[in-house]
């Protein structure tokens, strides 16, 4: 069966989309895409150079998030971090980042030649990272002095927030900027129903993804600059890491998503939704859909990720999202050492929610306690031996990846979701690293090198 034809099968049966992309598959516009599919013609603009209705396109996010510059994008926010990275940076300049950032950000510092000192966030007992600090923040930026740009991830995949204010003021104290991957953080700033977006609350570059929390097509996203942000670099940028036939049809998702979250009444109805959630799973006993404002290490959350916690519960979180699937007809987003996430949106409804709920009660009900175990171990600080770009312009062989302790590795290695590396070339391969791949192979996580899922060899330098 043709990819085609696959699509069109699997989109008439009946699952809920606990996942991306945030329209949950449900029509916002009925024109066919191949009437629309146009290029640059006359009285359509280019993407690259807006002058009419793509920047009065442009202008209306601009206006939307209270920008003082915005960037339709077609690449996903992996395009408008690359491009920002590459704007707000000269070659060798230090960098700040948070370990906790997509991958999509140490590829932009490869390819500028950046020197990285890294920030790294408390992990959950769940095995992921919670909010970045304005105190690890100061210590890393006078330990570094120079720095340039600071770079954090804020949602998260498991949408935990940082203290954006806190940590823009951190950054401006020190000369620096910042520059947030909101990517998951799209559809904040519309509502008092959900935390301010990152923009509003002092950073100077926000990349948000609108296909993932918002009803617009896969690959659209959003780049915004504050005020003083001068956005010709990003535009030269953009021309480097987008594409030179950027697609109408997605543009124009754009400008659909715009005009259906205008009414934002569309917010307050999702928070209810979400409101009736929490209420409803509040009775499970072995499973637990985890509420962050317990949490100490948590500045701030966006609830509309459902974060569902398998840590006392003897089914293990890889066989829930199983379960959901064959049983219940649910399909979710990722699945973590001992967490499940599940994405909603403003286009879930209240079945989809109910249908989460009930499946969960079930699975709770016929699941056993099992005794909560060892905290996820904290994610082992790197071993910097050569930059990225020296790293990656060396010699390399391949070696089993069980026996490269003491090894510097020569590629990136990552879990994706959610893409936050877990070594990159120039790294040592210390004992720790690989005791906590292993313990993420035995949760059952899919690791992955360029090209390559469950890799058994990687990569490693020639001194």
């Amino acid at each position: 069966m043709s990819l085609f034809d696959e699509l069109i099968s699997y989109s008439k049966k009946d699952i809920v989309p606990m996942h991306m992309p945030g329209h949950k598959r449900q029509s916002i516009d009925s024109v066919l895409p191949y009437a629309v599919d146009i290029t640059e013609i006359s009285g359509f603009d280019n993407l690259h150079e807006r002058h009419g209705i793509l920047r009065e396109l442009a202008d209306k996010l601009a206006r939307a998030k209270g920008a003082a510059y915005a960037f339709p994008l077609v690449g996903g926010s992996t395009a408008g971090i690359l491009a920002s990275v590459f704007a707000m940076t000269d070659p060798g300049d230090r960098v700040i980042i948070s370990r906790g950032c997509h991958k999509s950000v140490y590829r932009a510092c490869e390819i500028r030649n950046l020197r990285i000192s890294y920030l790294y966030p408390e992990t959950a007992p769940e095995g992921f990272f919670l909010s970045v600090t304005p105190g690890e923040l100061e210590k890393c930026l006078t330990a570094n002095p120079g720095a340039k740009l600071v770079v954090i991830t804020s949602p998260t995949y498991e949408g935990i927030i940082s203290d954006i204010k806190t940590l823009s003021e951190v950054s401006h104290a020190h000369g620096a900027k910042l520059l947030v991957d909101a990517a998951h953080g799209a559809h904040l700033g519309y509502s008092d129903c959900f935390p301010e977006d990152a923009l509003s609350l002092g950073a100077d570059v926000s990349v948000e993804s609108l296909h993932k929390t918002l009803p617009a097509l896969t690959q659209t996203a959003a780049l915004y600059l504050g005020k003083g942000i001068d956005p010709r670099p990003f535009e030269g940028a953009l021309d480097i890491f987008e594409t030179s036939s950027p697609s109408y049809i997605l543009t124009a998702s754009i400008d659909r998503c715009l005009k259906y979250i205008d009414d934002r009444e569309v917010f307050t109805r999702y928070s209810r939704m979400l409101d009736d959630f929490y209420s409803s799973a509040a009775c499970l006993e072995k499973l637990r859909v985890a509420d962050f404002r317990e949490r100490d290490g948590v500045y701030d959350y966006d609830r509309g990720k459902i974060i569902i916690s398998a840590l006392q519960c003897d089914k293990s979180a890889p066989e829930i999202p199983d379960i959901l699937r064959t049983g219940f007809g649910i399909e979710t987003e990722m699945t973590g050492a001992y967490h499940i996430v599940c994405m909603t949106s403003v286009c879930d409804t209240p079945e989809n929610f109910a249908r989460l709920s009930e499946a969960l009660k079930s699975i709770d009900r016929s699941a056993g306690y099992r005794e909560a175990p060892e905290p996820f171990p904290a994610f082992p600080e790197a071993e910097t031996v050569l930059s990225l770009q020296e790293a990656a312009a060396a010699r390399s062989v391949y070696m089993k990846l069980s026996e490269a302790a003491g090894k510097i590795s020569g590629q990136y290695l990552w879990a994706y979701p959610p893409g936050i590396p877990l070594l990159t070339p120039g790294e040592m391969i210390t004992p720790g690293i690989l005791r906590y791949i292993e313990a993420l192979q035995t949760m059952g996580t899919e690791l992955h090198i360029p090209g390559e899922s469950t890799p058994e060899s990687i990569r490693i330098l020639l001194r």
